[in-house]
């Protein structure tokens, strides 16, 4: 009797092009994902999607700003792995293969965050993939002094950005994606500040701002913000009409029908599409997400599954949900902002912009999760809200001498519209979401 070796078959359809790692070569980034040692994985310092292939042996890892997908098809030869960044990527291949008749969205995974995930094409039955964490931040190590955690956590963006800024050419318009908000608003005067630092002119520089319709909050906060610190020659508005507005098209760039996701991306999209029409060859974007899950501020009475003290507890909550062990935890999508950014990325990809979120990166959060939130809030939600502002204006301050406005938070798709257009743009049941996601793939 003749025994034949399934023939397993790698499909990588990621694009290295969209990683930004600073500090080594793509390839020795790829080498330490290879690896399998946490340790050498944490040192891959960026925005990244990385696989290695050693024989049947598959290596992934990935940060929050790049998403990756895998699904594993069936083939009588031997198994298929498909590795790509969108679900419509995965399914354009099967049907290219003739195996779409395998393919349903729920059927992809999603690499979660901060972890090496490792998996063997063997075959049938497929092993499940084993997964280790390569970011583990010890928590509450800082002091109770908010003017060093400023200058922690800032000098860390800071540190993120001027990277960043090394490798774009110096003629090269930069944007930032700005609402007047803290995140944004530290961003900017962060990068403002290196420019000016590098003797680098900040001609290049501006910030875009999207009014929906007249009179938006964001538009009349980021306008002030920039008249307070006398910078508002940077400032540029995008003016877009609601009807130009479409839930649906958003849930097809970002591929999920949560409905604050949606709903940020929906403005992204909008913003960027703006930026577009004026300037086609405009290339380099700056963003303030990942703000908000690093100091943990979101309104935690809007959500019945959360307490302050599960926030508190649980190590990077908000930027990856319950963990990968845990019941609730999504397989397709991962968790909390590890699944959440393609609100930001995805629409910026969409448009033809290279982003940048500086706050999402592993040595931001890593300065982050160690800020003690039980000792400088003491269960306190009020005082927890308060803290990012503290931090981050404290933070700035000490590294820029310019001193941040702070204003009422506001999420940003009901900052960039009156609250009579957000009702008639959004439905407010999920399941409309949830059946606008469902119609792509009848």
């Amino acid at each position: 009797m003749q025994h034949h070796t399934p023939i397993e078959r790698l499909v990588n359809l990621i694009d290295p092009s969209a990683n930004l790692i600073f500090n080594m070569s793509v390839e020795d980034a790829i080498e330490c994902v290879g690896s399998g040692d946490p340790a050498r994985i944490r040192e891959i310092d960026g925005q990244f999607a990385l696989l290695h292939k050693q024989g049947i042996r598959i290596r992934m890892a990935r940060s929050i700003g790049r998403p990756m997908r895998y699904f594993l098809a069936k083939r009588a030869e031997g198994p298929c792995l498909v590795v790509a960044e969108r679900i419509d990527e995965i399914r354009d291949f099967l049907k290219s293969e003739g195996l779409d008749g395998q393919f349903h969205p729920s059927y992809t995974r999603m690499v979660p965050a901060h972890h090496l995930v490792e998996l063997s094409l063997v075959g049938c039955p497929d092993p499940n993939p084993k997964m280790n964490r390569y970011l583990d931040p010890e928590r509450n190590r800082w002091s109770a002094d908010l003017d060093e955690i400023g200058r922690n956590y800032v000098g860390a963006l800071a540190e993120e950005i001027s990277h960043w800024l090394d490798r774009i050419p110096k003629n090269e318009p930069i944007g930032v994606l700005f609402s007047g908000g803290i995140d944004s608003g530290a961003v900017l005067l962060v990068t403002y500040h290196l420019l000016l630092k590098r003797g680098e002119s900040p001609a290049r520089f501006k910030a875009f701002t999207l009014s929906v319709n007249e009179g938006a909050a964001d538009a009349i906060q980021a306008e002030r913000f920039l008249a307070e610190l006398d910078l508002g020659m940077f400032w540029e508005p995008v003016q877009v009409s609601s009807d130009q507005l479409d839930y649906r098209e958003a849930i097809a760039v970002i591929e999920d029908y949560k409905p604050l996701d949606v709903q940020a991306a929906t403005m992204t999209l909008a913003l960027c599409k703006g930026i577009r029409e004026r300037y086609p060859d405009w290339k380099y974007l700056l963003d303030g997400d990942g703000g908000d899950e690093n100091l943990k501020d979101y309104p935690i009475e809007a959500n019945p599954e959360l307490t302050i003290r599960s926030v508190l507890n649980n190590l990077m909550l908000y930027q990856e949900g319950w963990g990968v062990d845990a019941v609730k935890h999504s397989l397709t999508y991962s968790g909390g902002q590890s699944r959440g950014h393609v609100r930001s990325s995805a629409p910026v990809r969409k448009l033809g912009f290279q982003g940048f979120s500086p706050y999402a990166t592993s040595n931001v959060i890593d300065v982050a999760e160690g800020i003690p939130f039980i000792e400088l809030t003491d269960w306190q939600h009020e005082r927890l809200y308060e803290l990012k502002g503290q931090i981050l204006q404290r933070g700035v301050e000490q590294l820029t001498g310019m001193t941040m406005p702070i204003f009422e938070k506001r999420r940003f798709q009901e900052g960039a519209i009156d609250q009579q257009g957000f009702r008639e743009l959004f439905p407010a049941e999920e399941l409309t979401y949830r059946q606008a996601f469902a119609k792509q793939y009848e």
